[in-house]
């Protein structure tokens, strides 16, 4: 047992008032209501750390704290397909690496049309049977035609599981989203390779889907500006899940799984209390299994704006992946750039979403 650490220097106190200070003032994220305690502490269990490093050498730090800065400058390796169900981290980081080259993809812009162009060749590519669908969203920039791409892999059955993302961006100045609108496609497009590969089928139907016009529309000029609200965001989900619901497939969805800012090499996902329980213990049993329970952390948050709440207010179970904790570096900012995306984030995620198949299959059987 660890004995009792000397008291603290007086700069370390002053570094945690001030990162408290700071967390306070920080513009709320769109998507989150934060949890900011559990941060706030995480980082001054790491600062005592470091004041107690005097310590005997024979007393033993967590190894929690003391590998993060390490972690943070160098990005462990990708895990390798053989470690990750065939899913390929590298695959997902080189489709994140060609929309980030596109430059920023706001619905409506040349950007985001080359996005299509690229997701539905990729799809085509592999052999995916794909779907585009058109529609017009009503913004206060007026109406901009939208798309979303949806792969559909039969299965044998009449059950549906829906893994989805979003691939525009916000409309920001020099604003590529590698993380938020980049690294979710990523993963979906190698996910896709995966699934359709398949010569197997799986007793349930699983489209993987692409939104379009997730993030609000208008002319902002930085991430404090930006407004969201329900009637100016989500368009492709709300969109989709009001299609489904009047062709009559909305009641053969199953579950509704989301990706969405998945990128970070520190990746923490958070159990969001707005996603349906029983499929998050689902997804976050699966992930303990694989040893990734590092990753999906038992801790709670609150996500009151995304994707999957369009499928939720329908009554379908749904599950927001995403990671809380970069609301007050790049989020919404032009820092949201290629090398905030690890390959191994990637893959973990990837990895789960291929094993939540079975589970889900094993469920509704």
């Amino acid at each position: 047992m660890r004995g009792v650490p000397p008291p603290f220097p007086s700069i370390v106190v002053s570094m945690v008032q001030t990162l408290t200070d700071s967390r306070q003032s920080a513009q709320p994220m769109r998507r989150f209501k934060v949890r900011k305690i559990g941060i706030i502490i995480a980082s001054f269990a790491f600062l005592c750390t470091v004041a107690c490093n005097t310590q005997p050498s024979n007393v033993s730090h967590p190894t929690v704290n003391a590998s993060t800065p390490t972690q943070a400058a160098n990005p462990p390796a990708v895990l390798p397909p053989t470690a990750t169900g065939g899913f390929d981290g590298a695959q997902a980081f080189e489709h994140v690496r060609k929309l980030v080259e596109i430059g920023p993809r706001p619905p409506g812009s040349d950007g985001i049309h080359r996005a299509q162009t690229y997701i539905i060749s990729q799809l085509k590519g592999i052999g995916c049977p794909i779907e585009e669908h058109d529609f017009h969203g009503s913004t206060p920039l007026g109406d901009i035609a939208m798309k979303n791409i949806i792969a559909k892999i039969p299965g044998t059955g009449s059950g549906i599981v829906l893994y989805t993302t979003h691939y525009d961006t916000v409309r920001l100045p020099n604003f590529v989203g590698a993380d938020d609108g980049g690294s979710g496609t990523g993963t979906m497009l190698e996910l896709a390779r995966i699934f359709c590969a398949r010569k197997t089928k799986s007793t349930l139907n699983t489209w993987i889907v692409f939104f379009d016009g997730e993030e609000a529309q208008g002319e902002w000029t930085d991430r404090s500006s930006v407004q969201w609200s329900d009637a100016d965001s989500t368009f492709g989900s709300r969109e989709m899940a009001a299609s489904m619901a009047l062709s009559g497939d909305l009641k053969r969805v199953k579950a509704m799984i989301l990706a969405d800012m998945i990128g970070p090499s520190d990746l923490k996902i958070k159990r969001d209390k707005n996603s349906t329980p029983w499929l998050t213990d689902l997804i976050w049993a699966t992930a303990n299994q694989l040893g990734y329970a590092n990753v999906f952390v038992n801790e709670s948050t609150i996500v009151s704006g995304d994707d999957h709440l369009s499928f939720i207010r329908r009554g379908v179970p749904a599950c927001d992946l995403i990671d809380d904790e970069v609301q007050s570096t790049y989020w919404h900012t032009p820092q949201d750039t290629l090398e905030k995306v690890d390959p191994r984030s990637l893959a973990i995620v990837g990895h789960v979403f291929i094993e939540t198949l079975p589970a889900l299959e094993k469920k509704f059987r």
